[in-house]
């Protein structure tokens, strides 16, 4: 399949079926991710549909971009529209159609990494397609698996879908000045997320209202200089 503007090919992996299965394949592909981007912090953002995951970016992009080089790889089913977002406040942004397909798999990454201009980046965004089962399955050669959960949808989820907040680092609890008029408490879901994962970090963000914004990009910028560190270090 060839790429169309600005969206990546989809393409898949042969292989015996005796001797490699799906997810091996995916984290031998996410491994050779890894390897090819050693100087930048890859982070794996991932939600249900409706989350506010591209607003969080496009707000992201325009509070680091004086501090940081940043791009996003966005997963859809269909249409460029997210990646179109990006590209209106200034962000790099790539779009990768799944063509149905529920999440993204390792080698649409890699694939998507060859048209993509990543000179000098310093922050990688995959932003996932709208799922909580799925894309918890799937290692995408991510440094980070931050999951947003929006207060419009329900403090249940970390009981219901515990593989996704069991392989994230990172909730953020988005649209939090919608919190008054909402049944979500915050202090359920992170006692129940804090269950499934002891080690889970939280923050409570308004993409709108700014609220929360400023300790987001501070662990985001912690976490390059993090990742530069150790490179320089070995």
């Amino acid at each position: 399949m060839k790429p169309k503007s600005n969206q990546a090919a989809v393409g898949s992996i042969q292989c015996d079926n005796t001797t490699m299965n799906l997810l091996k394949v995916n984290d031998f592909v996410a491994k050779a991710i890894r390897e090819r981007l050693p100087n930048m912090l890859v982070i794996n953002v991932c939600s249900s549909p409706g989350s506010g995951k591209t607003t969080l970016m496009q707000e992201t992009g325009k509070r680091l971009q004086d501090k940081l080089n940043m791009a996003v790889l966005v997963g859809d089913p269909e249409t460029e529209r997210d990646a179109i977002r990006m590209r209106e406040v200034g962000i790099n942004a790539l779009q990768i159609v799944t063509g149905g397909m529920c999440h993204i798999e390792a080698q649409m990454i890699y694939q998507a990494l060859d048209h993509i201009d990543l000179t000098d980046v310093d922050l990688l965004f995959i932003e996932n397609v709208g799922n909580l089962v799925c894309p918890a399955a799937f290692d995408l050669g991510e440094d980070y698996r931050v999951t947003v959960l929006a207060s419009t949808e329900g403090d249940d989820k970390p009981k219901k879908y515990p593989r996704m907040f069991l392989t994230s680092e990172l909730l953020i609890v988005s649209k939090s000045d919608l919190l008054p008029y909402v049944p979500f408490s915050v202090e359920a879901v992170t006692k129940d997320a804090r269950e499934v994962n002891p080690d889970l970090a939280v923050m409570t963000i308004s993409s709108l209202k700014g609220d929360g914004m400023d300790e987001w990009c501070d662990w985001l910028l912690a976490k390059v200089a993090e990742k530069k560190g150790n490179l320089v270090a070995a």
